[in-house]
């Protein structure tokens, strides 16, 4: 993957108060996403392990992806895929066990995510845009924990909400 103003690496962690494998249960189901995560506007499976994804955050702009998921391993919570389209690389989250203070035992869910803006648009004007993609993702970041910690506050993963 290539370097530069259109390559991103982004590596969020989610306190949660939530056993881990009810927080892993909720992440495998993507295409559920968009019930609980706002800035996920769609989420279409295609097959087995894999489908599309349209994202929208504060910025006027969506970014559509093709993805293929690489790995899905309940026994380690650890799922991966593999991306193309308007952003071409990688994601993955990991979820762990974790003591929250003041509420007993949790989780942390770490995304982590390195990608290229394939973008026609938002590749002219990433040198000029670049904190503003940072901090669009962010927000998205922050909108995706919030609405997780309350599907799992809710304590019943939505299942085919969408």
């Amino acid at each position: 993957m290539a370097g530069g103003w259109h390559h991103y690496r982004f590596r969020s962690s989610w306190t949660l108060t939530a056993p881990p494998d009810a927080v892993y249960a909720v992440l495998e189901r993507a295409e559920e996403y968009p019930a609980w995560w706002p800035q996920v506007r769609e989420a279409h499976p295609r097959d087995e392990g894999s489908g599309t994804a349209r994202f929208r955050s504060v910025l006027p702009y969506d970014l559509v992806v093709s993805a293929h998921e690489t790995r899905r391993d309940p026994a380690a919570r650890v799922l991966e895929m593999a991306m193309t389209g308007d952003l071409e690389g990688w994601a993955r989250w990991t979820v762990e066990p974790h003591t929250v203070a003041g509420e007993g035992s949790g989780s942390q869910a770490f995304f982590e995510q390195e990608v290229e803006l394939c973008k026609p648009l938002l590749r002219r004007i990433a040198l000029l845009c670049r904190p503003f993609l940072v901090l669009n993702h962010a927000l998205m970041m922050r909108g995706g924990q919030r609405g997780l910690r309350a599907v799992l506050a809710a304590g019943v993963p939505p299942h085919n909400a969408v």
